[in-house]
């Protein structure tokens, strides 16, 4: 995604030739400001973003929310989203937290309930006292505040007016103003939702740096006035910024500690256009081995009118162009996700698909295209190594055929629980001969409901060898409960040697004329495959040492499938 660079500019305001507009002149009680630390690996994250949504919703227009992800919960594995910013260790710090979550109300000192002595920050449980506590107090100043965004520029435009109904106690306030994103989807550990939890009231920037711009006349009678403008740049550490889903919350403290009181701002949108409609996105289809693809994209509206029904245009490799009629209702600059009717093709070894929208106001971003290839092919004979997190007996796993058949399977591993360590858990390989050459999904599973969660040792994930070679590989993390991968790999008729014997099993004599017998495995079934894949012998529940006649097969090389509820290995037989 393309990179914007930021701007700000600060336009000069004063406590002269400026009338109030906006903001009370009568006495008001604090509104309370709950800078919530946060991460995406933090268990305990979501019954804090609970608490705090509550007080929100408790006392409409009074209290603000501002969800900072910093420390170690806040570390993205590969793949994961990076919701961190440049302003949340310094924050952070300054709290004198020591746990996650924690928060502080209005950056203030509360003795009892504090994380430690002399710390701002609180463990969720006394949030909500102390927030009733700041709401019951009396401020001397109110702050209000509108905000405009331009869809064409992305211009962002911040009013803000501080009045004072009594006098500061310090000769010095700073202003802050937090930009802030709501529903990002994205990783969270006990949120039950895998990498879709929604992330709410998340800091992306404060357009007055770090501590706030100093407002230099805080007396009774005092009018504060200041105008910001901020370009928003496409996206945050790669995570695109949503117009529609921008709010900004003004504040004012005495120093870098010790908020007062403050506000959301009045939020607008304004366009250049009366119809704008942009392809914001078009989600990437990862390699697959199937014929048909279900192409999803989001269109946003960036014109004045509302949006009710548009003419989506697609096709691939540059064969029939199809058309979906899509109809709802988009307010200006709202978006949807639209996913487009499956469409048909001829897998290539690199596939394109090309999104248009008919004719409006602005055919510059109406169009786009996004590419992948035909899924790799193997023989039928594979090596599936498993990496999980630390906690393997969550984890499981089955290979589809294009039926919905389940050909292989494996999972519930034995291994470390919670102590075991970061460097506790290894790759698991396992042998399979799959059934016949087509193409294959694989299904991922977590019987917890967090998926594989990345560890400081490895990335989980799933990788496919044939013959020693990689036919598929994917990182995971918190998937949630299943995770999905159509059209993963194919196979061809070939039968080739296992890419990791097991050496502690073994299958003799070999070669053999007339019986075959296995040591060290016990109550299982055994497969007996010619070199073109073809089933020849098969026995169930056969017992260890016990005579597997062969003397009825032909001379040649056969490859041998042993599989007990614990073990899947497979092996070359010569029959003399």
């Amino acid at each position: 995604m393309k990179r914007i660079l930021l701007s700000l500019a600060l336009l000069s305001g004063s406590m002269a030739g400026f009338a109030q507009t906006i903001v009370s002149t009568t006495p008001e009680n604090k509104n309370v400001i709950l800078e919530e630390f946060t991460g995406i690996y933090c268990g305990y994250c979501p019954q804090g973003h609970a608490i705090a949504q509550s007080l929100k919703t408790n006392n409409p227009g009074d209290v603000f929310l501002v969800n900072v992800h910093t420390g170690g919960y806040a570390n993205p594995g590969p793949g994961d989203p990076d919701f961190r910013t440049n302003f949340g260790a310094a924050l952070a710090s300054q709290s004198g937290l020591t746990g996650y979550p924690a928060g502080q109300v209005n950056r203030h000192e509360f003795p009892s309930y504090a994380m430690a002595s002399g710390a701002t920050a609180m463990g969720r449980n006394f949030w909500t006292v102390a927030a009733n506590t700041i709401l019951s107090e009396s401020s001397y100043v109110n702050v209000a505040a509108t905000a405009n965004i331009d869809l064409q520029t992305r211009e962002l435009t911040v009013y803000v007016e501080a009045y004072y109904t009594g006098s500061s106690p310090v000769s010095t306030n700073k202003l802050n103003i937090a930009l802030n994103q709501n529903n990002t989807a994205g990783p969270q550990s006990g949120g039950n939702m895998g990498s879709n939890y929604n992330h709410m009231h998340r800091l992306i920037h404060f357009l007055t740096g770090q501590w706030g711009d100093v407002i230099s006349t805080t007396t009774q009678g005092s009018l504060f006035t200041q105008t910001y403008t901020y370009t928003i740049p496409a996206d945050h550490n790669s995570i695109p910024i949503e117009l529609s889903e921008l709010e900004v919350i003004a504040y004012v403290a005495e120093g870098n500690e010790e908020i007062i009181s403050g506000n959301e701002a009045v939020m607008t949108l304004t366009s250049s256009f009366n119809n704008e409609i942009e392809l914001a996105e078009i989600k990437e289809i990862e390699n697959t081995c199937k014929t048909e693809v279900t192409p999803q994209v989001t269109i946003q509206n960036n014109g004045m009118n509302t949006l009710t029904s548009l003419a989506i245009e697609y096709s691939i490799n540059g064969g029939a162009i199809n058309t979906h009629n899509w109809t709802g209702n988009l307010s200006i600059g709202e978006s949807e996700v639209v996913d487009l009717p499956v469409i048909n093709f001829t897998p290539q070894a690199s596939n394109t698909i090309d999104i248009n929208i008919p004719n409006d106001d602005d055919n510059t971003n109406n169009s786009g295209q996004i590419n992948f290839d035909e899924a790799l092919e193997g023989s039928r004979n594979i090596t599936v190594d498993i990496r999980t997190d630390n906690y393997p007996t969550e984890a499981s796993w089955e290979i589809l055929d294009s039926s919905g058949t389940v050909v292989a399977s494996g999972g519930n591993y034995t291994g470390p629980q919670n102590g075991g360590g970061p460097n506790a858990m290894t790759t698991i390989s396992t042998t399979h001969v799959l059934p016949a050459s087509e193409c294959y999904t694989i299904k991922l599973k977590d019987s917890y409901g967090d998926g594989w969660s990345y560890t400081n040792s490895i990335q989980p994930g799933i990788a496919i060898k044939s013959q020693g070679n990689i036919i598929y590989n994917k990182d995971v993390g918190n998937f949630g409960s299943e995770l999905v991968l159509e059209g993963a790999f194919k196979t061809n008729t070939t039968l080739g040697v296992a890419d990791n014997d097991t050496s502690v099993i073994s299958v003799y004599p070999n070669p053999a004329q007339d019986a075959i017998f296995v040591n060290n495995l016990d109550n299982f079934n055994i497969e007996i495959f010619d070199i073109t894949g073809k089933l020849v012998h098969s026995a169930k529940e056969v017992t260890k040492e016990q005579a597997i006649g062969i003397g009825h097969l032909e001379n040649g090389v056969y490859f041998v499938n042993l599989a007990s509820k614990t073990v899947t290995y497979t092996t070359k037989l010569i029959k003399k």
